[in-house]
């Protein structure tokens, strides 16, 4: 049996097929993304922009908690599940996970002119050219502190070049004085605990490029614990937590329980918006250790993901997100140092931030020149959670007396070469 279709009838059927809804061929970009103020809210205002100049093409923001990112993710991407793109921190531990861009983007000069001193963070091996996202902006771990409390108590803040111990002591002091819960306490992150331990003269990497233990780490590790056992650090920062799970301190800072935190640039926002006129605040330099006054380099990183069904798209979002003008807009709009290099040497101005941001931005910023080479190296070390997570793990067992400071020492290095050998494998 033949089918005739008259002319008219082919026509009629060519115009309903034109005329079926662009969602049918559109391509839909899931991007999981979390924020410490609004990053994930000014990246939707620049989503929509992209969507505009992109028909057919629609950009999902998932934002999620933190913990997300560093828990779940990693286990949905180990299942061959997850978004598109992320926004992350764990650059190279990640790596292995992300996709290549290079193809669909406009001008890979362009990326390496201006992304080209974070560009080897993202990529799996010293060797590889590729192009897996960018630093959507870089951080710096540091303290902040309660400079009404210190006010209160009539005792003069360190200076810029002051030790841990003498900032200890004076918070100690401040702590006492003004009948505050504690004096300190560090966000719950190896991450945080690597620039104290760096500026006590740990080395992180040997030689070879492998990670090691060292007397440095040691004596991180002795003080801190010590520092927790005499009173001066809140036990609940560690404590109050199992396993390697990640848990900041700005809660107990904002509520007045801390007169000093260590934690870092990416939080600014935050507590200029959740600490308001409740007092004053400012951040101060990284305390000094006999090798350094460092903290850690680092920031968030928008990557494309090996998961996606739309590498064409996602990379042309990416590039998109990249250009300049959107670059300085995000780090305008979201208080954040630029990772971008012809952003930061034309400037940023931050019109929503207040006189304690700005000043903050300021000693963040300068901060960067004190980094040691030691923490560059850790952070674009592809492994790096492998002494980062037990070291909170192992501290905190510790610090709550199940183990040894000793033994603690003993477990960080077992566990770190473990888990070095399951990742190479």
């Amino acid at each position: 049996m033949k089918v005739r279709i008259s002319r008219n009838g082919v026509a009629a059927i060519v115009a309903a097929v034109v005329a079926l809804p662009v969602s049918v061929c559109a391509a839909d970009i899931r991007v999981m993304c979390y924020q410490d103020g609004n990053e994930c809210d000014v990246t939707a205002a620049l989503a929509k922009r992209f969507e505009a100049q992109n028909a057919g093409v629609k950009v999902i923001l998932d934002v999620v908690p933190f913990k997300t990112i560093l828990e779940q993710l990693p286990v949905q991407l180990a299942a061959g599940q997850g978004p598109d793109i992320a926004r992350l921190t764990d650059l190279g531990g990640m790596s292995k996970y992300y996709l290549d861009i290079s193809p669909y983007v406009k001008d890979r000069k362009y990326w390496e002119t201006n992304f080209g001193a974070t560009l080897p963070w993202l990529r799996p091996s010293a060797s590889d050219k590729g192009i897996y996202g960018f630093m959507s902006q870089l951080t710096m771990t540091g303290p902040f502190v309660n400079k009404t409390l210190f006010e209160q108590a009539k005792i003069a803040m360190p200076g810029p070049k002051a030790t841990w111990e003498e900032w200890v002591d004076a918070a100690r002091k401040v702590a006492k004085a003004t009948q505050t819960p504690a004096a300190m306490a560090w966000d719950r992150s190896g991450h945080r605990f690597a620039g104290p331990a760096i500026s006590y003269g740990a080395k992180i990497l040997d030689a070879k490029g492998n990670l090691v233990l060292d007397d440095g780490y040691k004596t991180a590790v002795r003080k801190f614990v010590a520092w927790h056992n005499d009173g001066t650090m809140l036990k609940d920062a560690w404590g109050g937590s199992g396993g390697s799970s990640y848990a900041d301190t700005v809660g107990e800072f904002k509520n007045g329980r801390l007169v000093m935190i260590l934690s870092g640039s990416w939080q600014i926002n935050r507590m200029q918006k959740e600490i308001g006129n409740t007092f004053d605040w400012v951040a101060v330099p990284n305390p000094c250790g006999p090798a350094a006054c460092t903290g850690m380099p680092g920031g968030a990183a928008w990557v494309a993901l090996k998961t996606t069904k739309s590498p064409k798209e996602v990379g042309q979002f990416l590039d998109f997100m990249a250009q300049e003008a959107n670059v300085a807009e995000f780090a305008s709009k979201t208080n954040n140092i630029p990772a971008h290099a012809g952003v930061a040497r034309k400037g940023v101005t931050y019109p929503s931030a207040g006189p304690s941001a700005q000043a903050a931005l300021g000693v963040f910023t300068s901060g960067t020149a004190t980094l040691a080479p030691a923490a560059y190296q850790l952070q674009g070390y592809k492994y790096n959670r492998a002494i980062m997570l037990p070291t909170v793990t192992r501290v905190t067992q510790a610090i709550v007396g199940e183990i040894s400071v000793d033994e603690a020492v003993t477990k960080i290095s077992a566990d770190m070469a473990e888990a070095v050998k399951q990742a190479g494998k």
